[in-house]
């Protein structure tokens, strides 16, 4: 009968055991979580047998190099790991180390300085005009309270119509809505400001909360509250979108944060500019709405050379 393969020495796997309990047990992660952090580091010291030419010790592991992590991650892109799943398996590695560090068995500082791979940018899927506006549809909403189904009619179109972040938009006061006027001052991410027209339906969805709510905060408060008068936390909304996809057979990608993503993909297929774009959703950088939108390198060529006075 062949025998198992051996990946560490003892004194190595008797403190991988120590470490995983402590996952689950004082840092309280998930199964699933602690499970894949095991299955990581055991890839790890598969590789360190290989690499040293037998098990490897926690002498061995005392002082890595970040050369060895590097060789490590090398070997699993070769095999076709992907970017998401090498970061993940580094974070595995690491939290082994910190744990022999705690007790002086060795030094972390080569994991620390080794660079996880760049991740790759993900963006929700936009929904179709059609279900964005299902979604923000005061009469389709949920929730059997009237002034709640307001409330998140009114929340969800601000995302929608206004392209607001759903923490910009959980944290509008009654002060910030203009008494005269179309358009509102939003504070985004870095306490940046910038001006975002203020759509008649969304001005509409808003005042018919108003009047419906129980609550009235002080000017200066959130004015979108919770069922027991608090502040609305964003976990409410994104519950509540959840349930509005089970109930109007939308994909899992359709999010709160989708609404938003919506927003701006819908305005450049209506023909609205980046630059524009940009400086609604409150974007540092041009190229961050060119990756927001989807546009591609021609589009934005075709963009410049309508645009542009010397094109």
């Amino acid at each position: 009968m062949q025998k198992p393969l051996v990946i560490a020495a003892p004194d190595v796997m008797t403190e991988q055991a120590r470490w995983l309990a402590r996952l689950s047990g004082e840092r309280r992660l998930s199964v699933l979580t602690t499970q894949a952090y095991e299955r990581d580091l055991r890839q790890f010291l598969s590789f360190m047998t290989r690499h040293l030419g037998g098990p490897p010790t926690l002498a061995d592991l005392s002082d890595l190099r970040p050369l060895d992590l590097r060789a490590f991650m090398a070997e699993r892109r070769r095999e076709g790991a992907g970017a998401r799943t090498l970061g993940r398996g580094l974070a595995g590695i690491r939290s082994y180390l910190r744990h022999l560090e705690r007790k002086g068995l060795a030094n972390a500082a080569g994991a620390a300085a080794t660079r996880a791979p760049r991740q790759p940018k993900s963006l929700p899927k936009p929904l179709s005009a059609l279900d964005a506006s299902r979604v923000v549809d005061a009469d389709l909403q949920l929730a059997e309270e009237p002034w709640i189904a307001a409330r998140n009619a009114a929340v969800l179109t601000l995302l929608y119509g206004c392209g607001l972040r759903i923490s910009e938009a959980l944290s509008l006061t009654r002060s910030d809505l203009p008494r005269a006027g179309d358009a509102i001052r939003i504070t985004g991410k870095g306490g940046k400001t910038r001006i975002v027209p203020l759509l008649p339906v969304a001005r509409q969805a808003i005042d018919a909360y108003l009047r419906l709510s129980p609550f009235a905060p002080a000017s200066d408060a959130p004015m979108f509250r919770g069922a027991r008068g608090g502040p609305l936390q964003p976990a409410i909304i994104q519950k509540e979108m959840r349930r509005l996809r089970a109930a109007l057979d939308l994909p899992d990608t359709a999010t709160p944060h989708a609404l938003r993503h919506s927003f701006a993909t819908h305005l450049l297929a209506g023909g609205g500019d980046l630059r524009t774009i940009q400086e609604l959703l409150g974007h540092a950088s041009l190229s961050t709405t060119q990756v927001y939108t989807g546009v591609d390198s021609s589009r934005l060529l075709d963009i410049y050379d309508r645009a542009h006075p010397r094109a």
